[in-house]
């Protein structure tokens, strides 16, 4: 039933997307997925598996020069939930260029949280943060809107559903972000954020995202402040520090990411309960690992993959050999 339902659902979409593309609307038709081998092992205890962690459709169009409009559908991740049938949607959103520096966006989006581990493509990263890994959700329904300071600066801001809610309670995240290139070589994402949990309390997060680009040769560092105005030490109590690089060889990538998130077993209220509802009071999580990327095509169409990562959470090795590949319907012309 599951499977019929699955396959009803692609196909009303493909069959909406390949009637708006005869009309010229649909810009971008493609479907994405990673496959991979995973080993574990764990107190001498070893495990495999063969999965695929993604498939995703992916509809990029326009209504006219000025209105345009994104689609992901994750087709791996279940769709029919009676409380909340988005849950596998991650865009689904229209935008306005009202001007030539202010535009509008309305729908299922990211919200506007800094960090390039948490803006990544999901399909592209092989491991996250504990903070990405536990936030509830990462895509919601809101608002926003868009202004280009200059060629290379953006400021935006975005009222939306809590990423720590489950669906569409009323509970609201405002997000403030800047956006754009400091130096040639250095770009951010920065953002500050008041986002409310479901008991109506509000959490702060400071969160700067750095991307260093130098022609083969790329660093990002992200860091994130988290705090609840009642807490006591309201600084570097309660982050997430994580750093990456990838070095381009040909046709191949070497990749390391590492990082660090701490809360301080304090940060809880008058009746115990933890500020942050993400990284529990008490967490000192330190995860890290390092992996190759090659690209036979010469292109991202197919990328190969061998990826190892730990953490001291659960010290688990972990590795991975996969394979992510691109199906391309329509094309840009």
């Amino acid at each position: 039933m599951i499977m019929k339902r699955f396959l009803i659902l692609f196909l009303l979409i493909f069959t909406s997307a390949t009637s708006l593309a005869q009309g010229g609307a649909v810009d971008r038709l493609y479907i994405d997925t990673r496959g991979i081998f995973h080993l574990q092992a764990e107190n001498g205890h070893v495990g495999t598996q063969f999965l695929a962690d993604h498939l995703n459709l992916n509809i990029r169009g326009h209504i006219n020069d000025r209105i345009d409009y994104r689609l992901r559908q994750r087709l791996n991740k279940k769709v029919f939930d009676e409380n909340y049938v988005f849950n596998a949607t991650d865009f689904l959103y229209i935008n306005w260029q009202a001007t030539d520096r202010w535009s509008f966006k309305m729908g299922k989006d990211a919200v506007l949280i800094g960090g390039y581990e948490y803006d990544a493509v999901p399909i592209d990263v092989y491991f996250y943060s504990k903070f990405c890994n536990s936030i509830n959700q990462g895509f919601t329904f809101g608002a926003s809107t868009a202004f280009k300071v200059t060629d290379t600066q953006t400021l935006a801001f975005q009222v939306c559903t809590s990423p720590l809610s489950y669906g569409y309670q009323g509970v609201y995240a405002y997000n403030l972000a800047w956006m754009g290139r400091i130096t040639p070589i250095w770009n951010t994402i920065w953002t500050f954020n008041m986002v409310q949990d479901m008991d109506g309390r509000f959490i702060n997060y400071i969160a700067l995202g750095n991307h260093f680009q130098w022609d083969n040769f790329l660093f990002d560092i992200d860091f994130m402040n988290r705090a609840a105005f009642a807490q006591k030490q309201f600084f570097l109590s309660d982050y997430t520090f994580i750093v990456k690089t990838i070095w381009t060889v040909g046709n191949w990538n070497i990749c390391f990411k590492g990082g660090y998130e701490r809360n301080s077993s304090k940060n809880v209220d008058a009746d115990g309960r933890a500020f942050d509802e993400v990284i529990a009071p008490g967490t000192k999580y330190l995860y890290a690992g390092a992996g190759l990327e090659y690209f036979p095509l010469g292109n991202d169409k197919v990328r190969l993959h061998a990826v190892y990562y730990r953490d001291n959470f659960i010290s688990r090795d972990n590795f991975d050999v996969g394979v992510t590949w691109r199906i391309d319907i329509i094309k840009p012309q």
